[in-house]
């Protein structure tokens, strides 16, 4: 199957294009955004890396020639290294994450990028023979390592690295503050999040959801691009990350622990058998 098979793409409108891949079938299917600028075009997160993303946009004529010969640079940002947002990382040659999960995906952790994909996730098989029991985040070097309040450049645009750790240690979310536009990656989207995996912790989660409260009430954020399902505005954020806090009691921390534990030995068991193959 081919790179333009495989992934399909939406324009926004502004410079901004939703991308999916199209057979993988689950809620776990990361969206994928790219964010095109006067002088770079950055990818925010990749996919599982079934197939090459990087393909796709220039046979998908997504990637606008910079002045001169060839295509503008092109970087990658994963808002964390989870295998659904990390696996295609290793088809792009500048790649950027938080510092807190960059030894992770230097060292193919999979503990840490919660590998489990199964056969039936997987409507149309990437290529003959392939099995989800093969697949796993490889090894990837970081070209930058980013941190709170860093800037990436794109010219005529700006996104702020926002730290937002919860979900995972390294998640981040990239700000526009100019278009008033927040990719949240996985610290919120339109549904429950979760934070009963492998580095999760509810009192950050809890503060990085009090910053995006914030940044509703200091009408910064008009519109979220998340790293699942659909847009929102403003208005769900600030519902969003309010009902997590006032649910995310003693109960909810009894119940976390309990489901971050079986996750827990459910991953050391799964990727011990990967690494045993």
């Amino acid at each position: 199957m081919s790179a333009l098979e495989w992934f399909a793409h939406k324009p926004l409108g502004g410079g901004i294009f939703w991308i999916q891949e199209r057979f993988y079938e689950s809620g776990n299917r990361a969206n994928i955004w790219l964010v095109r600028g006067s002088q770079r075009d950055v990818v925010i997160d990749a996919g599982l890396g079934l197939r090459s993303l990087p393909d796709y946009l220039r046979d998908a004529g997504l990637l606008a020639p910079a002045e001169g010969a060839g295509p503008r640079p092109l970087l990658a940002v994963a808002t964390h290294v989870h295998f659904d947002h990390s696996g295609g990382l290793q088809h792009f040659e500048e790649v950027a994450v938080h510092s807190a999960e960059a030894a992770a995906l230097l060292h193919g952790d999979n503990y840490e990028a919660v590998t489990w994909l199964s056969d039936r996730e997987v409507a149309r098989p990437p290529r003959p023979g392939w099995s989800a029991r093969q697949f796993r985040v490889p090894p990837v070097r970081p070209s930058r390592l980013l941190q709170e309040g860093d800037v990436i450049n794109l010219g005529d645009r700006q996104l702020t690295v926002m730290h937002m750790p919860g979900h995972s240690r390294g998640s981040i979310c990239l700000h526009d503050k100019d278009r008033k536009i927040l990719f949240s990656g996985d610290v919120v989207y339109d549904g429950s999040m979760i934070d009963w995996l492998p580095y999760s912790r509810i009192s950050d989660y809890v503060a990085s959801c009090q910053r995006l409260m914030e940044l509703v009430d200091r009408g910064l954020v008009e519109k979220v691009l998340p790293g699942h399902f659909n847009i929102f505005g403003a208005e769900r954020l600030y519902r969003l990350a309010s009902n997590y806090i006032s649910q995310a009691g003693v109960c909810h921390k009894i119940s976390t622990f309990a489901m971050r534990s079986i996750a827990s030995i459910a991953l050391r068991v799964a990727n011990s058998r990967i690494s045993s193959q």
